[in-house]
């Protein structure tokens, strides 16, 4: 997709253009969320492009189509229901979402109104239900008609659905002869909860929110499975009447609570802009505690002849306006942290969140990323939120990423419980018992058991069998997590794999007789998996999928080892980092510090040293094959490349050189034999100097190794 251009940049045919793509993207909008249930697009991205929508119109208005979003109340009715024309059109509000949008409200008001700035002038502020807007019809106290919005002016008739809901009334005493309550159908979060595991217990899709579900269930054409739900109704508003319920907005709220509606005791009245935007911040702060979704805080004017003064646009009251919240953001409680560890061995802290709908989608986790940020620290020591740590019991900000991950934003220490404690980070994979390691410079704390650790163990088969590894035919992933689960033949480490005929020999339950296996697929296998015994020393270490240690690298330190027995030796020599052994290993090409810790950590570990065993007991490993170098000048030499090479890459040097018997190493020491030294060759043209190495330029390589 084209980034979107600046309005103001907007030649008239882009307008059009534009104008035209913003009228399809929201019409199917409005019928993924109205019509069926289903919205694709987040609440945030829908108010955005609406309101990009409206500033292109006001500055083309000549523009504006006929279809324009401005004028569209929610969607068509679906097929399936028959329909209902609303004898007062149900509206939809407009949207402020700043203190400054409030303060605006206020001021066209008063303008059209001709009140004073300081004049009095009350609103009511009530939440903002996130649900499904519901028109109830009474006739002589008798429920007679009930109806979705539809598209403001004709409904869907779902009259037989709502008789089912507890929170409808069927009929009514002391009412006006005609009265039509309006209000909100939605469903609390704990009944969410359990209509969601009832899905999954079915083997059905869950909902994605409590709104959908609750949409969902009030549009069922057959009224017994909307019996089913559990459907609640908050009544705020009413429709046609044959008498007035009150003079105001409070009142009229009051006595349809008389009437034994269910009304929200959060409604509360406003005298101008600051205490209505109080109102908003104390009903946002106890937004995760009500236990069913709000997406902000409407405000009314209260007194009704006002209302009727002020009057309607073509799709919205002027008396009324939606304050919304902003669409990524909500406050709750972090209950726990945990730490869950990914196939790399990484442990990644997780909130567990008391549930809150962060635009549109129920969040009850969300990432911590690693142990600084907990303690308010960024990648680089550095505070941030102003070096406020996270800890058990925090009220907490909550936002998500792209729209998409859930992550912790902020902590409001004013509510942080006296007996909360700093968070420790474990030094120990909670899966296996490993030592958790944190190397220098990263910012990421790693489970060191590899593949004893269950976290680790099925994606270090995958990669185990994978074809640059041992690639055994019909055995991969799959087949690997097929076996993994297997009650009677399970793999759990590579040895596993190979003493998988000689288990299945003494097994009652043969792989033959299992679902997609039969006596040939089951002889193949194992065919396929004995043929791998044999194999060269570089894939066999590669297929270890230790970190950092990758096909290169594998086939490097086969080269520079020769054989298994000289490279186990000389890693299980190098478990305290110091030594011949570990600047031998050190002072090999490409091999870095990190790489060469990761590789003697792995055998120095004692569980994941046993998983090498076994499987190496299993095997034949074949020794790294030798360079073809008869007749090589460099056959044997350790020769170290420095400076720029001009006539070749330094890969191509390093490729000739190992093809012609040398070890290529990475750094200059007692054991160099030569130097390749080019332009710019600085400390390791010294050191070999200091040292008496032997220093060559390029020119002189190449005519040293020509014809070869």
């Amino acid at each position: 997709m084209q980034p979107e251009k600046d309005i103001s940049t907007l030649s008239a045919s882009e307008a059009r253009d534009e104008l035209a793509r913003l009228a399809k993207v929201l019409a199917q909008a409005n019928t993924d969320y109205h019509t069926l249930d289903a919205p694709e697009l987040s609440d945030a991205e829908y108010d955005r492009l609406k309101r990009r929508n409206a500033a292109i119109e006001r500055a083309f208005p000549d523009l504006k189509r006929s279809d324009s979003p401005s004028e569209q109340v929610g969607a068509a009715v679906a097929s399936g229901f028959s329909k209902v024309e609303h004898v007062v059109r149900m509206l939809s509000l407009g949207n402020a979402f700043t203190d400054e949008d409030v303060q605006d409200f206020d001021g066209r008001i008063r303008n059209f109104l001709g009140l004073a700035a300081d004049a009095p002038l009350k609103f009511t502020a009530e939440p903002k239900i996130d649900g499904l807007s519901l028109s109830l019809r009474y006739e002589g106290g008798r429920l007679v008609q009930a109806a979705t919005r539809g598209d403001g002016a004709t409904g869907e008739n779902v009259t037989a659905n709502a008789r089912t809901m507890s929170d409808v009334p069927q009929n009514l005493t002391d009412a006006p002869d005609v009265l039509e309550v309006r209000g909100e159908v939605y469903m609390a979060h704990s009944d969410f909860e359990a209509l969601n595991a009832a899905q999954e217990a079915k083997g059905d899709k869950p909902f994605a929110n409590p709104r959908n579900a609750a949409a969902g269930s009030l549009r069922q054409l057959d009224s017994e499975v909307t019996k089913s739900r559990p459907l609640r109704f908050f009544a705020y508003a009413w429709g046609d009447l044959s008498a007035p319920l009150a003079d105001t907005q409070m009142g009229a709220i009051k006595r349809l609570a008389e009437l034994g509606f269910v009304t929200n005791d959060l409604t509360k009245l406003c005298d101008g802009p600051a205490e209505m935007i109080a109102r908003y911040k104390d009903i946002e702060a106890q937004r995760a505690s009500l236990g069913y979704d709000i997406d902000g805080v409407v405000y009314k004017v209260d007194e009704l002849a006002l209302q009727d003064r002020l009057g309607f646009r073509s799709t919205t009251p002027r008396w009324a306006i939606a304050h919304k919240f902003p669409a990524e953001l909500a406050w709750t409680t972090l209950e726990a942290i945990d730490i869950q560890v990914g196939r790399t061995g990484a442990l990644s802290p997780v909130a567990r969140l008391k549930p809150v709908t962060v635009g549109g989608v129920v969040v009850s986790n969300a990432t911590l990323h690693n142990e600084d940020y907990i303690r308010g620290l960024d990648s680089k020591g550095a505070e941030i939120r102003g070096g406020k740590d996270i800890r058990e019991g925090d009220w907490v900000q909550v936002y998500r990423a792209g729209d998409v991950i859930p992550k912790v934003a902020d902590v409001d220490l004013s509510k942080r419980p006296a007996d909360a404690t700093p968070y420790v980070f474990p030094s120990l994979c909670p899966e296996c018992g490993s030592e958790a390691v944190r190397e220098e410079g990263d910012a990421v704390r790693r489970c060191t058991g590899g593949m004893i650790c269950p976290a680790q163990a099925i994606e270090k088969l995958k990669h185990f069998v994978s074809r640059k590894a041992f690639d055994i035919e019909g055995l991969g992933a799959k087949q690997i997590e097929m076996f993994f689960d297997d009650p009677d033949l399970p793999v759990r480490t590579p040895a596993d794999i190979f003493r998988l005929e000689e288990r299945d020999a003494s097994n009652l339950t043969k792989l033959k007789n299992r679902k997609g296996w039969g006596d040939q697929s089951a002889a193949n296998l194992f065919a396929a998996i004995n043929e791998k015994r044999n194999i060269g020393f570089g894939r066999a270490l590669f297929a270890l999928g230790i970190r950092h240690v990758g096909e290169a690298a594998s086939n490097l330190i086969a080269n520079h080892y020769g054989d298994w027995q000289s490279f186990e030796a000389a890693v299980t020599a190098a478990a305290q980092f110091e030594g011949p052994e570990w600047e031998d290993l050190l002072a090999m090409d490409s091999i870095g510090e990190v790489m060469a810790r990761s590789l003697v950590t792995a055998f120095a570990q004692d569980k994941e040293r046993a998983v090498i065993d076994e499987l190496v007991a299993q095997l034949s490993i074949q020794p790294a094959e030798k360079p073809k170098a008869e007749g090589s000048p460099v056959a044997g030499k350790t020769v170290v490349f420095t400076g720029k090479l001009e006539k070749m890459t330094r890969d191509e040097a390093k490729a000739r050189a190992e093809r012609l018997g040398a070890k290529v190493a990475g750094s200059v020491s007692k054991k160099t034999d030569l130097l390749v030294a080019g332009p710019g060759a600085g400390s390791k043209a010294k050191k070999a100097a200091d040292l008496g190495v032997e220093t060559i330029d390029e020119d002189a390589w190449l005519a040293l190794v020509e014809g070869l």
